[in-house]
């Protein structure tokens, strides 16, 4: 009886968890397939952000890039991008995280969005105007392993 209670919390803490928004996603590039970045989602003040905490680069690039395409006006201009904050006052709403906005580091675009669970990966859609792009996040194997 006990090993069957504490199997069933297990699977039911273990889904409960890979529910939350809150961890380390991995971001893949659309092009390539290849994981990009890793995101940590976070909550501060009943709102939910997200910043880079680390990147994958290609033999090509920079090592420690900059967001140089951001506009002068955004803070984050020429600020280090690990560490940067790309995600900004995403709102709990029933099954989404809306209101909030995302930057594109490598384009200094910022772009409206909002993010939802859809079998345990993490969607992410901006918008520009009526135009969306949506990408498919993957939670990051490390924080599962913890």
């Amino acid at each position: 009886m006990q090993k069957a209670f504490c199997t069933t919390s297990f699977v039911l803490f273990s889904f409960f968890s890979l529910a939350q928004i809150e961890g380390k996603w991995q971001t893949i590039d659309d092009n390539t397939g290849r994981a990009r970045s890793v995101v940590e989602i976070f909550q501060r003040n009943n709102q939910f952000f997200g910043r880079i905490v680390k990147i994958f680069q290609s033999p090509n690039e920079k090592p420690d890039p900059v967001c140089d395409k951001c506009s002068t006006d955004d803070p984050r201009y020429n600020m280090k991008v690990v560490g940067m904050e790309i995600l900004e006052k995403l709102i709990k709403k029933d099954n989404e995280y809306t209101d909030g906005m995302i930057l594109d580091p490598e384009n200094g675009k910022v772009y409206r969005c909002k993010l939802w669970i859809e079998e345990n990966v993490l969607k992410v859609r901006g918008y520009w105007g009526p135009f969306f792009r949506t990408q498919t996040w993957h939670r990051d194997r490390s924080t599962l392993e913890k």
